[in-house]
């Protein structure tokens, strides 16, 4: 049967407003409070989730495939921070600027045939100002042409869990199958913060100069709102006006997408309407920190008597403002562990429940190795469990 662990002290410290149960809770989510009020946004879909804990906070058609425009760039530039950050680009690398580069439409930054260009030049370009033709000198320098970026582009929206998503080509030109949903374009750029803080800055940026011509960001909440430092908006025939906005207040960050809406104005409203609705009602709290024992339980038969346990991960939890006085929460053991245990195995379960309805349940992990005791310690423990 399962039971909690002997030792919570840590996790109490943490979070004080914890208490520990001996039940065993669900998987189930508690329900928005009614009292929330849902936003009213004049967009095709569209989502709300926090940054660190990953929950949607509001949304509507959150998983509907539709045309992205050039929120296609965010996944471009996802595959080309990881090329960075590998070795496999560099910043001043050259690229050779080609006639097919200079021929595409939209927005652009005026590249002209057989010149030259740096990869960092083109990639300030393609996130600032969306130019199309920088997105294509990139995936031509990066793959070798388009058609090779595009299967990379794929493969790394596999990778981050991207179901509803499918590129067709890198710069979000409408084109049949070339579709992502509101909630996996909310996640991809949640992922574009957490793996690359450094390159992400460049989604602040108001302005870029090239070639004595100066183009400003299309993001005009980074003017209007202190707390908005990105990220992306596109605009097609098929796709409507799309943005997505991200916006960090007091250490809290919030992404907000809006697809389909109708008019520049419309999207740009919508998406601080669903920033501010975020940061209104809703908190963010660091409930268990990774790595950082929420616990140290009683080990049989190794070199040590107990094993730290905790999370993989960071846990946060977001909730409505003022209810994570009413989070209640206990740690849970299928069995006393025998040595040897490995550093990482699941040896437990953090539940919580909140206003003592079941909430959710995460795995905790043995965060150091046991190995088996000699002959003596074994001994001992032998006949402890004797006695027992």
């Amino acid at each position: 049967m399962p039971h909690e662990s002997p030792s919570v002290s840590k996790l109490l410290k943490i979070f004080p407003g914890l208490l520990v149960f001996g039940l065993c809770c669900s998987h189930a989510m508690a329900a928005t409070p009614s009292s929330i009020p849902v936003p009213n946004i004049a967009a095709k879909s569209w989502v709300l989730m926090d940054h660190d804990s990953g929950q949607l906070l509001a949304e509507k058609n959150a998983d509907l495939p539709v045309p992205p425009a050039s929120l296609t760039k965010l996944m471009a530039a996802y595959v080309l921070f990881g090329k960075m950050k590998r070795g496999k680009l560099h910043p001043d690398d050259i690229v050779n600027i080609t006639r097919q580069v200079w021929n595409v439409k939209g927005a652009r930054l005026f590249l002209r045939p057989g010149t030259k260009a740096r990869v960092d030049e083109l990639l300030q370009g393609m996130i600032v100002l969306s130019a199309n033709d920088a997105a294509i000198a990139l995936a031509d320098k990066a793959s070798g042409n388009e058609a090779g970026f595009v299967v990379e582009m794929n493969d790394a929206a596999d990778s981050l869990g991207l179901t509803l998503s499918h590129f067709e080509n890198v710069t979000g030109q409408d084109q049949p199958g070339h579709a992502a949903s509101a909630r996996d374009l909310a996640h991809l750029a949640s992922a574009i913060i957490r793996d690359y803080p450094d390159q992400y800055r460049l989604f602040a940026e108001k302005e870029f100069t090239y070639l004595g011509i100066t183009q400003y960001n299309r993001n005009v909440l980074l003017w209007r709102d202190w707390s908005v430092d990105g990220v992306k908006t596109g605009q097609t025939r098929k796709a409507g006006f799309c943005f997505l906005a991200s916006a960090n207040r007091d250490g809290m960050r919030l992404i907000a997408v809006v697809l389909g809406t109708k008019s520049d104005t419309t999207r740009f409203e919508a998406a601080q309407k669903l920033l501010d609705h975020g940061f209104r009602y809703f908190e963010t709290r660091l409930i268990q920190a990774a790595n950082d024992p929420a616990a140290h339980v009683r080990v049989w038969l190794g070199n040590q008597s107990t094993v730290p346990i905790g999370v993989k991960q960071n846990l946060y939890l977001t909730l409505p403002r003022g209810w994570h006085d009413k989070l209640q929460a206990r740690l849970m053991l299928e069995a006393t562990p025998h040595a040897p245990v490995r550093m990482g195995e699941t040896v437990g379960t953090l539940a919580l429940e909140l206003d003592r309805e079941p909430y959710a349940e995460y795995p905790l992990v043995a965060l150091k190795e046991i190995r088996k005791g000699n002959l003596f310690q074994r001994a001992i423990d032998k006949f402890q469990l004797w006695l027992k």
